[in-house]
């Protein structure tokens, strides 16, 4: 039975070469997946870092751009934050995602390793759940001007230095004044990183369908100031009024020094990303199994 897909992709953990023991192991299931893929008629590709990362030869190796431009399927093998690098560098193309876990069972990436097997061979054959994330597309603007444009897929947060006292925060939405905010700093999440910084913050969870943003004070000075849900239809703008040494941080992963005055917009991307899981996968189960919520019954 031919696969669905016929260009396929590997993702291994991104810039990362392992060496030693993991290396080994991680170099071995990541053979195995190739071996696996090309023997249900897909043509397999890696990722340029990958490959290089794990030195494995004897397939084709591109950038992710070229990836997406590409291949009709991309693996992922990692955690979450493996996931969250590629999906945002990805979502452009609409090239749909499979996650595998190498370690503990992750939120977006769902398919443990060892089961790997199992869970592709029907999904190859068209047998999935897709799922939808959106992005969010954050910008800094000082004096008129943008400094930082960049993508998120969990979260954008504005953060006081490590040595500094809070910042005070203006809060806009669609332009109108919400508050002046004083606090170690805020989150706004999407759905699906309501479930990653914004939730040790005391933010609710967000079904991944629901089409809104959290907006999630951290350690805020007024006790009254709580976690709110807006559509994301709209555009935040969070302005730093005062506060040495803040930041801000997309996904944890960029960061941009801001000076007062500055000021952060947040908008829906006009980008997704595009999960697939296997059949009978709901997002209730991943709930369940990450926070546990079974135990002691």
């Amino acid at each position: 039975m031919k696969s669905h897909f016929s260009q396929v992709a590997i993702v291994g953990k991104y810039n990362a070469p392992v060496t030693g023991a993991a290396g080994v192991q991680t170099r071995e299931a990541l053979e195995e997946i190739a071996h696996f893929l090309a023997s249900q008629g897909c043509e397999v590709v890696f990722e340029h870092d990958t490959a290089h990362g794990s030195g494995i030869t004897g397939y084709p190796a591109l950038d992710l751009p070229a990836i997406g431009a590409r291949c009709d399927l991309v693996l992922v093998v990692g955690g979450d934050g493996t996931m969250l690098g590629v999906g945002r560098q990805l979502a452009r193309f609409g090239v749909p995602l499979i996650g595998i876990n190498q370690g503990r069972l992750g939120f977006i990436t769902d398919i443990p390793l060892e089961l790997f097997r199992n869970a592709l061979t029907p999904m190859l054959h068209g047998e999935f759940e897709e799922d939808h994330r959106s992005l969010m597309h954050a910008r800094v603007m000082r004096d008129g001007h943008c400094v930082f444009d960049a993508l998120a897929m969990n979260d954008v947060v504005v953060n006081r230095g490590a040595t500094s006292g809070m910042v005070e925060l203006r809060v806009e939405v669609d332009g109108h004044f919400v508050a002046n905010q004083r606090a170690d700093g805020l989150i706004v999440a999407s759905p699906t990183g309501s479930t990653a910084y914004a939730l040790s913050a005391g933010g609710p969870l967000l079904h991944p369908s629901t089409p809104g943003w959290v907006l999630v004070p951290i350690a805020p000075h007024t006790l009254s100031n709580r976690p709110i849900v807006l559509p994301d239809a709209s555009e935040i703008a969070i302005e730093l009024v005062s506060g040495r040494d803040a930041s801000a941080n997309f996904d944890m992963q960029s960061l941009a020094s801001l000076l007062r005055g500055d000021r952060i917009t947040v908008r829906r991307s006009q980008h997704r990303v595009r999960f697939l899981h296997p059949r009978g996968w709901t997002y209730f189960d991943t709930l369940r199994k990450k926070l546990h919520w079974n135990e002691g019954h």
